[in-house]
């Protein structure tokens, strides 16, 4: 299958999700006129989905799987969930940081797809526990100096911190602690697994909740990016209150009435242009 195949798959399981999740289930007759695929196509869709974690199936259609607050997918399951509106976060929180600035960047997918955006910023200096993040540098620079010198100028300087892996692939632990506590940074971006007005920023995982708070306490300004979904789910760790939070940036599927709890709360709200158009067309 082409890669644009696999895309034109992924945008139409991103909108399926959607659909899932803010109707509360949806029937495989529904979408297949929604989307203009056949009955197979849909089935197909729904079967990855449920192999990601993301929907549970029912006869004749699917609805949304419930996960209790300590529950942590893999990267690889979260990576394909919201895909498009991850993209436009990413495109908008990119343009926050600042040619020469040092910057931190946490786990998760979102940030991931933040960190393909920031490596067209000259002279950042990036320190994650990401390890997805730090190979998109790596492979971005990798790539550009293969025909011209090494470093290329620009590039980025990334620092990789040690530490325990997750199952979202970012380091945390002890180690992960120390190296984060002694550093200062002008911008956090970090992803969250949930976000409300009452636990504030959270996570399922207790050593990553722990790391976060470290990478908060070291930063100027605390960027987060999240989609739509997260607002008002609730992890088994809050890090962080809503008043330790500088700027949000999110998409543009987040309900009104969030917008405005959100707007009373904090300095910044960005919510990201929408690409979903043509998607949905």
């Amino acid at each position: 299958m082409s890669d644009h195949q696999n895309l034109l798959a992924e945008q139409r399981r991103a909108l399926i999700l959607d659909e899932v999740r803010r109707r509360g289930g949806v029937r495989v007759n529904e979408l297949t006129r929604k989307l203009n695929v056949s009955d197979m196509t849909v089935r197909r869709d729904l079967d990855a989905l449920a192999r990601q974690g993301a929907v549970e199936k029912v006869h004749g259609g699917a609805v949304p799987v419930a996960e209790a607050t300590a529950h942590e997918p893999g990267f690889e399951a979260k990576s394909a969930l919201e895909l498009i509106a991850k993209e436009d976060i990413a495109r908008a929180a990119a343009r926050m940081a600042a040619h020469g600035s040092a910057i931190a960047l946490a786990g998760g997918t979102t940030v991931f797809a933040l960190a393909q955006q920031l490596v067209e910023v000259p002279d950042l200096t990036v320190v994650t526990n990401s390890v997805r993040a730090a190979d998109v540098f790596h492979s971005a620079q990798r790539t550009m100096t293969a025909a011209g010198p090494s470093p290329r100028p620009g590039a980025a300087t990334v620092v990789l911190t040690g530490g325990v892996r997750t199952p979202s692939d970012t380091l945390v632990g002890p180690v992960a602690d120390a190296a984060i506590r002694s550093l200062h940074f002008d911008v956090l971006f970090i992803g969250v697994h949930g976000i409300s007005v009452e636990a504030g920023l959270s996570t399922p995982n207790l050593a990553e909740a722990e790391t976060n708070r470290h990478f908060v306490r070291s930063a100027r300004r605390v960027v987060v990016v999240a989609d739509h979904t997260k607002w008002g789910t609730v992890g088994l760790s809050s890090f962080a209150s809503l008043e330790e939070v500088d700027a949000l940036v999110t998409d543009a599927g987040l309900p009104a009435g969030a917008r405005r709890e959100i707007a009373e709360r904090l300095p910044e709200l960005v919510v990201a242009e929408s690409s979903r158009g043509s998607a949905e067309a």
